[in-house]
């Protein structure tokens, strides 16, 4: 069975991801060593908390260089939440440059009437990459479970896999560049379909060739 590493930088909820994965069929490994994200078959980057704290964890850790390693190498990539923002070059949150491993900026919902922030609770996804892997099996118009201040920006729309609308504002809930997928929403909160997308990654992973595992 493939592993899964799964990221331990003192940002968040490594155990409900870790339990979504097992009933997803994996078996995930916590770990910040990066011979282990090396020897891995793909990787899982979940976070939850502050932009900065974040990416200076990872950066005290030495773990910048086998992330960006392991992406470029073509292994599959799943951040979730904050594991999503951080890949990023910058975010109104905070002052630390992040990962830059996609091109754009994180931004904060901007106030208006009728909505609140932080956007907390459940919405609906419009798949803006209906064939990604990431989606399969999943309704046209799938519910996801959000908690969160600020959205990412990516300056190729390109990357955007999916968009959802909160109040006037229309922002990208995930992005999805060849083994690189990233989402703003919990699919461990997110019921069957949060289950669903974890299998679809988990089988991403398991139809990989065996040449190209490790």
């Amino acid at each position: 069975m493939p592993t899964i590493a799964v990221v331990d930088y003192d940002m968040g909820n490594l155990h409900s991801a870790c339990k979504g994965l097992e009933k997803a069929g994996a078996a995930p490994k916590i770990t910040d060593s990066s011979l282990e994200l090396e020897q891995a078959d793909a990787i899982v980057l979940p976070g939850v908390g502050a932009f900065d704290p974040a990416v200076q964890h990872l950066r005290s850790r030495h773990l910048e260089a086998p992330l960006k390693r392991a992406i470029a190498s073509g292994k599959p990539f799943l951040g979730i939440c904050l594991g999503l923002q951080i890949l990023f070059e910058s975010s109104e949150e905070g002052k630390e440059p992040g990962l830059g491993i996609i091109a754009g900026t994180v931004k904060r919902f901007r106030h208006e009437p009728g909505i609140t922030i932080p956007h907390m609770g459940w919405n609906q996804l419009e798949l803006t990459q209906p064939h990604s892997p990431l989606w399969q099996q999943l309704p046209a118009a799938p519910w996801l479970y959000f908690v969160h201040s600020y959205y990412v920006d990516p300056t190729d729309a390109n990357v955007r896999a999916a968009t959802i609308t909160h109040g006037s504002q229309t922002v990208t809930a995930a992005i999805a560049k060849e083994n690189l997928m990233a989402v703003q929403f919990h699919p461990e909160k997110s019921s069957t379909s949060g289950l669903q997308i974890l299998a679809n990654f988990v089988q991403l992973v398991n139809s990989r060739p065996l040449s190209m595992i490790g």
